[in-house]
């Protein structure tokens, strides 16, 4: 199989100008301020340290930026991947995550080499929804014990062992932390709505513009709180060792779970981020091309002490608002990113983390649809669509990510497969009325001819609806007619009904004859061998000519009766 890699960066190049680089490298500036303190917040939370999510941030932004299939998809650590990350180094520690994510970056680079970037869109809205508002919760809980200044050495990744540590440290509760997260949170509030009327802070992140000055009152005034300098000893002014993590055989069979996970969830975001983004800027991107660059981005990553990277909607929104049309944008943001870690990494010492904490939370509350919860809301849809929003919501809260995907998806399937068989019927055709012809039966009264009428698609959730021919509780006739011209679809299982239909009626020396199959139905019946055995002959174009063939079949049985 040929692979198709052509990354969107090349079809930028031809034409670009001046103007473009201005325009990218201002959208460059911005969005690699913004993302500096989001790649810190973020490996904070997941566990990592605050240098794996700025060098996730670089690594991973320039090879989507280079390699991806959008125009303008900024990739790096996100939000959605907290809970994910957390719970791997808890189980299996950073050395296991490393090597899971680099297993799920084969995992996207397969998956868009395959040419499957277009079926991620089919996982149901209901769980995307539920599942995104569901990692925004457990996003939020993560960030309790920072912003608190809660003294817990070790805070479990599993939800009820979590809330019990969380409230049996309640009394350690530090003021002045809980007053630096609160002042944090209410400056990034109060930004953000400034920035909607002065032009001047809308063009400063809210994140940035707070971490420094928190930072700044933090080296004048030595607040009495955590920094990432108490806890992570500062940020290195220099490149990581690149290597691969140790690997352990032992465990390799375990991380294929977290490692799907992780492919899964970076699929659903890149696509999801990639889609806001042509919305925006009336554009169409690759998915399969921006897929194989995702799966690029997260097996070189780790190379760095990196970890699980993605497209990230709020930046890559971020980047369109500042002007940014090109790759080059997402270029010229890790090189920002890099030129700050090795011109400002010591002042990152000063950092407090109850600030990066509630810039999570903030990152938090804005990644949910809560509209969707609200009851007026969720009484618009029907109960199969609130049953799998739910569903996946409270198990992705209470239990497992992985979980959660997995009953959204097979609730969704069922409920489908429901919605499809209910739609699927057969009925009787009375041939008397589309023909003028006068009823003539046996002389026990059982008809001789049959006709039935099937509308929707014969699978194997609806096959019960033809089974009940078999019982023939209208007689025993000497042909039945099947009119297929409304059937648009039929797989394995309903061909088997057909072929056991045919059989019964063999055995008692009568006929089946199908009429008005369409392209699908047609080809299975052809390729199975089913055509040679029912005979090319009851095989009909419409009901018209099923009736002469049937006419002709009973011919030896005295004369016909319609029924």
């Amino acid at each position: 199989m040929k692979i198709h890699f052509r990354p969107k960066l090349l079809d930028t190049l031809p034409g670009y100008n001046r103007t473009g680089f201005v325009q990218d490298l201002s959208a460059g500036i911005t969005v690699g301020v913004l993302a500096l303190p989001l790649a810190m917040a973020f490996a904070i939370a997941s566990g990592m340290s605050p240098a794996a999510g700025i060098w996730t941030a670089i690594v991973a932004g320039l090879l989507i930026a280079l390699l991806g299939g959008s125009r303008v998809q900024i990739g790096g650590p996100t939000g959605a991947f907290i809970p994910i990350i957390y719970a791997i180094v808890a189980d299996y520690g950073v050395q296991n995550l490393l090597i899971a994510t680099m297993m799920s970056g084969i995992l996207l680079f397969a998956l868009g080499a395959l040419r499957l970037g277009n079926m991620i869109r089919f996982i149901p809205l209901s769980v995307v929804i539920g599942f995104t508002n569901g990692i925004a919760v457990v996003i939020f809980i993560s960030q309790i014990k920072d912003f608190l200044g809660l003294q817990i050495e070790n805070l479990p990744g599993e939800f009820f062992a979590k809330m019990a540590a969380l409230w049996t440290a309640l009394p350690s509760i530090d003021p002045a932390t809980v007053a630096v997260g609160a002042g944090s949170l209410a400056g990034l509030l109060a930004w953000n709505h400034k920035a909607k009327t002065v032009s001047w802070m809308a063009r400063l992140p809210g994140p940035l513009a707070v971490l420094i000055l928190m930072t700044v009152a933090n080296a004048l005034f030595s607040l009495p709180v955590d920094t990432i300098g108490s806890r992570f000893g500062g940020i290195p002014q220099e490149l990581p060792e690149i290597g691969l993590p140790a690997l352990s055989l032992s465990t390799l069979g375990k991380l294929v779970s977290p490692a799907i996970t992780i492919a899964l969830l970076g699929a659903i975001e890149s696509l999801l981020s990639a889609r806001v983004a042509d919305s925006m800027i009336d554009d169409r991107h690759d998915p399969n091309q921006e897929l194989m660059a995702q799966g690029i981005a997260n097996v070189a990553a780790p190379l760095f002490g990196g970890f699980a990277a993605t497209g990230a909607i709020a930046r890559t929104a971020t980047n369109i608002r500042t002007g940014g049309r090109t790759p080059v944008a997402g270029i010229l943001h890790a090189l920002v990113l890099l030129a700050i870690v090795l011109v400002l990494a010591p002042a990152a010492s000063h950092i407090p983390l109850a600030t990066l904490s509630a810039i999570v939370v903030m990152v938090s509350v804005n990644m949910g649809e809560w509209h969707a919860f609200a009851p007026k809301e969720l009484m618009r849809y029907s109960l199969p669509y609130r049953t799998i929003l739910l569903g996946t919501f409270f198990v992705t809260v209470f239990f497992d990510l992985t979980l959660a995907v997995e009953l959204g998806m097979v609730l969704a399937s069922l409920f489908f497969i429901y919605r499809m068989s209910d739609l699927t019927r057969i009925e009787r055709v009375p041939l008397e009325g589309h023909y003028g012809a006068a009823q003539m039966n046996r002389e026990d009264g059982t008809p001789r001819i049959l006709a039935y009428r099937m509308f929707g698609s014969l699978f194997f959730g609806a096959a019960n609806k033809l089974e009940n021919l078999l019982l023939m509780q209208h007689g025993h006739p000497d042909v039945v007619i099947l009119d297929l011209d409304k059937v648009v679809s039929i797989d394995t299982t309903g061909l088997d009904i057909l072929q056991t239909l045919h059989r019964n009626l063999q055995r008692r020396g009568a006929h089946l004859i199908l009429c008005g199959l369409n392209s699908q139905p047609g080809s299975i019946v052809f390729r199975s061998g089913f055509m040679d055995r029912l005979g090319d002959e009851n095989i009909t174009a419409t009901i018209a000519d099923a009736l002469l063939r049937a006419q002709w079949l009973s011919a030896g049985e005295g004369e016909i009766a319609y029924t």
